[in-house]
This record gives C-alpha cells, structure tokens and sequence, in this order.
C-alpha cells in the first residue's frame, strides 16, 4: 500500500471515527430528529439510502431507528420507502397554533377565498421564515407555493412582513441577520430596502410581495393580533399578479385579518 493509500484510508477511518462518536453522544430523540428532519416537501418519500444521507446517520442506526419510529406510527413504510406517520399528524392537529389558531381564523380565510377565488393561506412566524398554517386553492392549485406544514421566506413573502411590520426590533433583525437571499430578480436584499418597505405597512393596513418570493406571483396580506394586542400572524391572497393587485384586494384582505383578530382574541 503507498502512503497516499494509507493516508486516505487513514482520513476515512478517521472521518467514520468521528461519526460514530458524534452517533454515540446522541439521544434517541435526537437521531429521531436528525430522521424526520430529512423529510421537506420536496422530499416526503426516501429510500433507506436516501434517509442516510439526508440525516447524517449511519445505515445500521438510521434503519434502527426508523424502525423503532415505524413501530411507534411516527414513520410509515408501505413499500421501499419511508414517509411520515399518521401519529405525527394526529398529534400536530393538537398544537395550539394548529388547533386555536387555525379554528379561529377559518371561517375567515373561507370568506376571503369566496371573495376573491384565489389562494388563501394563514402563517405564523418560525424566524427566520413562515410556517404555513393553512391554505385554501380551491380549483386553481398553484404547485409553487408551499403546502400546509410548510415554509418560506419572511423577509420576501407578504405574510412575513404583515407579521415582521409589528414586530419588534429583535425580531425584525434576526430575519435580517438570517441574510436577505433573493428568491427572483425583484427580491428586495438590502436592510435598508426591507426596513423601509415594512414602514410603510402599517399606514396601509396590509403587506404586499411583488413577484419576489415567485415570479408571476403575487402576495397581499394582514396582520392578525391576539388578545393582548401582538402580532400572532397573518392572512394572504396570493395568485398571479395580473389577478392580484393591492389596490382591489387589499381592503378585503385587511377586513378579514380584523374579523379573524377579534374571532381568535375571543376564543384566548
């Protein structure tokens, strides 16, 4: 064997060394963890191989693992692939966000899809980005957008900056500090760019993305406050910017986000 070949093995055994300490100084729940966090939208079935990569695992610890997760219905396995459970379903209907949240606001985003016939959707923020908490297509699906559970952007979605606009400066900066990464050619990227643009969100009662997060598509959404007067999150009108223009929607959008804050202060 030449010393390159010895020193490459060297370099490998000393790597997998290292992933099996790192393995070992794991909990269950973390290497739990590191396997449901393999799962995105864009990937919601994954081969054995595939698991492994995604979760940094080893194989035999990964196919114990899910195994264990498949017993417990936090993972399914109908045929060569993994996908999550119906367990883990169950239990996130139990959230408040999802429960609360969600049962408040309904009734509202229904009424504003009637309105408008155009996607709905309500997020709370998961900084530095959104988490989907609902969406209504009706039958217009618009497959660019994220699904219920999933997340975008808060610096260049309308719903994160409805939210981000009565936010305070922590919070405001953390999305900034996150890097303000353009998603089309109309992104706005800069710090000054974004503070000034969520300025001028309160005056006019709603938030507004321009074919920033998608282009063709775009966004107009408002705040919905709890109880003690915070920002919890907000409701959106997204479709394809010839059909969504802020001067017609952004008066409904803005009376269905106060009706849904009275509705969720009311249940709180």
């Amino acid at each position: 064997m030449s010393p390159t070949d010895r020193d490459t093995g060297a370099a490998a055994g000393d790597a997998g060394a290292a992933q099996d300490r790192g393995v070992a100084g794991m909990g269950a729940l973390d290497r739990a963890a590191a396997i449901l966090g393999a799962f995105t939208p864009a990937h919601r079935e994954l081969t054995l191989a595939a698991l492994v990569q995604r979760s940094g695992l080893p194989r035999s610890t990964t196919h114990r693992t899910a195994d264990t997760m498949i017993r417990l219905g936090w993972l399914d396995k109908p045929r060569d692939r993994y996908r999550i459970g119906n367990r883990l379903f169950e239990i996130s209907g139990l959230a408040p966000v999802r429960h609360e949240l969600r049962e408040a606001v309904l009734p509202y985003l229904q009424d504003l899809y009637q309105a408008t016939r155009t996607t709905v959707q309500l997020g709370v923020l998961d900084s530095p980005r959104v988490l989907v908490v609902e969406k209504i297509t009706g039958h217009r699906p618009m497959p660019m957008l994220s699904q219920v559970g999933g997340t975008i952007p808060a610096h260049c979605s309308g719903i994160g900056r409805a939210i981000l606009a009565w936010s305070d400066a922590a919070t405001v900066d953390a999305v900034i500090d996150a890097g303000l990464t353009p998603r089309t050619p109309w992104t706005i990227t800069s710090p000054v760019g974004l503070r000034r643009e969520l300025a001028a969100v309160p005056d006019r009662g709603w938030a507004v993305d321009r074919e920033e997060g998608n282009t063709g598509v775009s966004c107009v959404a408002a705040p919905v406050f709890g109880p003690l007067g915070g920002v919890v999150a907000a409701l959106s009108v997204t479709g394809p910017t010839e059909l969504v223009r802020a001067d017609r929607v952004g008066p409904a959008v803005r009376m269905a986000a106060a009706a849904a804050s009275r509705a969720y202060s009311a249940r709180r």
